[in-house]
């Protein structure tokens, strides 16, 4: 199956050229000879198939569900699917069968896509690197030396070697932007609120969003119309109006007023990625948008605030993984006081021992005013210099990290260095705000570049727009790793 954009895919179903049928076996196929890249963890082939069966029987009457219906959807294990296996890539659930179905699946059901299967991720959506999965390392197409980005990894990987057409990722500190850039595909963080988070395994409740990862811009909006929507089930969902993101994307961009931030654009970006970043900018100020430097002053505080904020909740959020009620349970213990910590010893990977450690002594007596609270006043503060410069600016654009892809094993002995991959990425889910990442380039190696586009709390169509009318220009974003072309 060749590279294939949704609206693509949907005429190929429409014109009766494929059936659903054959699309999800072509991809389930594809799935089958890549398993070098670990990009999943589960796949129930006959359930795949049988939903594929149903939409070409409801096409065969004249009727769709949806421009989706038929077409093969991976999902991030992150989202709870009722009868199949959903790990957060821990051990500590890796005989947890989901007695229900995340607000995410149930849309997408409703819209007659197929479950193409579950994709491998960090654990629990801790990293950076797609390295802390208790299934394995995922791999990058573009050099599978190297990593694919994090957390959503699997999702990233999956799509740009063509194992699907699309997929879903969740953003906590960048986990959809930052792999789409490493793994040269579209990547939307959604504005918090936007999409239900119902059934969507918690890390950091204040931070996390659900999201979907595509080809383009044009494919992340048709998803979004089937992601977004309030949900009175998730007390952080926003009541919204209907949006409709795919009619959307034609927005002129003559006059579009586009802040660079300059802090985005200091030591430690690689020249490359500048260079190939800036190069984007410049284009879409040829095609009539006015470029205007902003500051965001409050950015270089912006990792230290996460990781103070993000373990304190993921502290509290995976307290529930006793051993008790689901999940992984040691069987040698004295007492229950024992079993927790066995179970919890034996569940937990390295990455997420190390978050909770540090957001339990972040939260304990005599240091929250010192580190969690004050973690909150500055996150204020982070919004804050995303408020004033859109006084000046329609969407904020720079990178969407420091470098491309680096090599696996690079930064695990310097968790430090692994956190600051995510710099560029943080503020975004600090402040609430829609971001996405598009591929821009390529560096002298051949790895993706992306460019980073920020709007303001729910502006969620007009990112996806802007982005939409970059790709038009070019064709970044079809290009296809070497050995992953059909």
């Amino acid at each position: 199956m060749a590279i294939q954009e949704l609206t693509s895919l949907a005429g190929r179903l429409n014109d009766r050229r494929h059936s659903s049928v054959e699309l999800t076996q072509s991809y389930l196929n594809r799935i089958n000879g890549a398993g070098e890249l670990n990009a999943f963890i589960t796949i129930d082939e006959e359930f795949s198939l049988e939903q594929a069966r149903r939409s070409d029987k409801r096409r065969a009457k004249g009727r769709t569900l949806s421009p989706l219906d038929g077409i093969p959807i991976a999902h991030k294990d992150i989202f709870c699917t009722k009868g199949m296996l959903t790990s957060c890539g821990s051990h500590i659930l890796d005989n947890f069968i989901s007695p229900y179905d995340a607000t995410v699946i149930e849309h997408f059901n409703r819209s007659g896509a197929v479950i193409l299967g579950k994709t491998n991720m960090d654990e629990f959506a801790m990293g950076s690197s797609g390295e802390t999965s208790w299934y394995g390392i995922i791999k990058n197409p573009w050099d599978t030396g190297r990593v694919p980005g994090g957390s959503s990894a699997g999702s990233a990987a999956a799509l740009a070697a063509g194992l699907c057409p699309a997929a879903t990722g969740t953003d906590t500190g960048g986990s959809i932007r930052q792999p789409a850039a490493f793994c040269g595909v579209t990547g939307f963080k959604p504005s918090y609120g936007r999409v239900s988070r119902y059934g969507m395994i918690a890390f950091a409740s204040s931070l996390d969003q659900g999201g979907p990862i595509a080809r383009s811009a044009q494919d992340a909006a048709i998803m979004m119309d089937v992601m977004a929507g309030f949900d009175e089930r998730d007390s952080t969902s926003v009541p919204q109006d209907d949006v409709h993101f795919s009619s959307e994307l034609g927005a002129e961009l003559r006059g579009l007023r586009i802040g660079i931030p300059g802090e985005f654009f200091g030591a430690g970006l690689d020249d490359s990625v500048e260079k190939a970043v800036r190069d984007a900018i410049k284009t879409y100020e040829d095609m009539g948008a006015q470029i205007r430097e902003v500051s965001l002053p409050n950015s270089e505080l912006c990792v230290p605030c996460y990781y103070v904020i993000a373990p304190s909740e993921a502290s509290s959020n995976l307290s529930r993984f006793d051993g008790v009620r689901f999940g992984h349970r040691a069987t040698d213990y004295d007492d229950p006081i024992d079993m927790y910590m066995k179970t919890r010893a034996e569940g937990f990977g390295p990455e997420v021992k190390r978050r909770v450690m540090i957001g339990t002594f972040a939260l304990s007596a005599g240091y929250y005013d010192a580190y969690y609270n004050k973690a909150l006043k500055l996150r204020r503060l982070i919004a804050e210099d995303f408020d004033k410069a859109f006084e000046d600016c329609d969407v904020l654009m720079g990178p969407t990290t420091p470098t491309t892809a680096f090599p696996i094993g690079d930064k695990t002995d310097d968790p430090i260095a692994m956190y600051l991959n995510d710099i560029f990425t943080i503020p975004v889910n600090l402040a609430g705000l829609p971001g996405i990442s598009i591929p821009a380039g390529f560096d002298a190696s051949g790895l993706p570049v992306g460019l980073q586009i920020i709007g303001r709390y729910f502006e969620d169509a007009r990112v996806l727009s802007v982005a939409h009318q970059y790709q038009r220009q070019n064709d970044w974003h079809l290009r296809q790793p070497e050995g992953y072309h059909s």
